[in-house]
């Protein structure tokens, strides 16, 4: 979505699907030159300490490749769960749902769709 890679998380992913999509991410932000990822995971019920490392290398890759993290939708027992086990999403900005997360991320970002604009105006002059 313009400059935006959104992912949403239907399932509880397992390691390897976890390790996947922390690859595929990663490459796609890279693809696509994406300056902020969303990621949603309110249809997950629980975040083992794997898969919250997975979202901090996600955050922490993302960062280094110029991009913004922001994971949205966290349901109360897994940010307790993320807590209890001492889990710091480093690079990762959080937000209570989708709406409130583009919001951040486009803050963090900057308006990115004037960059867009201003490119589009430059084309056609």
């Amino acid at each position: 979505m313009g400059r935006l890679l959104l992912v949403t998380i239907q399932i509880d992913l397992y390691d390897r699907l976890a390790t996947n999509l922390e690859t595929d991410l990663v490459q796609m932000v890279n693809k696509t030159e994406a300056k902020g990822v969303l990621i949603d995971i309110s249809a997950l019920s629980i975040v083992d300490s794997f898969m919250g490392r997975i979202l901090g290398n996600i955050g922490s890759m993302s960062k280094i490749m110029d991009a913004e993290t922001v994971v949205v939708g966290m349901q109360p027992a897994v940010a307790i769960t993320l807590i209890e086990l001492g889990l710091e999403l480093k690079g990762v900005h959080t937000a209570l749902n989708v709406e409130k997360g583009m919001e951040l991320l486009k803050e963090k970002i900057g308006n990115y769709d004037e960059d867009l604009t201003e490119d589009d105006e430059d084309s056609t002059e």
